[in-house]
């Protein structure tokens, strides 16, 4: 289809993401490694606050387009965050238009950057949307679960809006894994259990970083 997220763009995005989270905080990043480093994949991050994404972009070591809501986009940032490839959604219907740009990159070969719990929370993974297993089921792409951890600890006291300048946030990629059960199947029990297995794995992964990293206590 026409109007696909560019490449290109989204390796600026990276670019800006490296300088402005490496500037403004401390990123500590555990299992980059881990991430494919080339063909499709999908990158299931949770969310507990606006920074989770830039974070992912500039720390990840490919180029990232993510799902984001259309509300995020006005006045500069509309032509902004189109031009650094991330995909407007209307979550309030069935955008396929957005499903369609968002499938382009994964058969692109792209990697596709989804919150999986459809919008800021607690960020723990504990109640996902069906969006994440219909697209790595119909793709076949692998999901890269990422943890990001100390990024709603407490506000910043210059920016209520971001964590404390200078402070630590860990964004901890754990290892690739099928949503499918391997038989191809699109239909609504088999994306249902996808995203049973799905959410398995990000908790448990979640449950892992939080060791991983010494915040145990953390509630995000």
């Amino acid at each position: 289809m026409t109007g696909l997220p560019s490449a290109r763009g989204a390796e600026v995005g990276r670019r800006i993401g490296v300088g402005l989270m490496y500037g403004l905080f401390k990123p500590r990043v555990l299992g980059a490694w881990k991430v494919p480093v080339t063909g499709p994949a999908i990158f299931a991050v949770n969310h507990s606050h606006n920074i989770d994404g830039p974070m992912v972009m500039g720390v990840a070591p490919r180029p990232t387009h993510f799902l984001v809501k259309k509300e995020a986009f006005i006045g500069p940032l509309d032509p902004f965050l189109l031009g650094i490839g991330q995909v407007k959604v209307d979550r309030d219907t069935t955008d396929r238009t957005a499903i369609g740009r968002a499938l382009g990159v994964l058969e692109n070969g792209g990697v596709l950057g989804i919150f999986p719990e459809g919008t800021r929370g607690e960020g723990d993974f504990a109640a996902l949307r069906a969006g994440l297993a219909y697209f790595a089921v119909r793709s076949g792409a692998p999901i890269v679960p990422i943890a990001v951890l100390g990024s709603s600890d407490k506000p910043g006291r210059l920016i209520k809006g971001l964590p404390p300048l200078r402070s630590r946030v860990d964004v901890v990629f754990g290892d690739p894994f099928e949503a499918g059960d391997g038989s191809g199947r699109r239909t609504r029990k088999a994306l249902d259990e996808a995203t049973e297995r799905i959410q398995k794995q990000l908790t448990a992964h979640l449950e892992n970083a939080r060791r991983l990293t010494g915040r145990l206590g953390d509630t995000e």
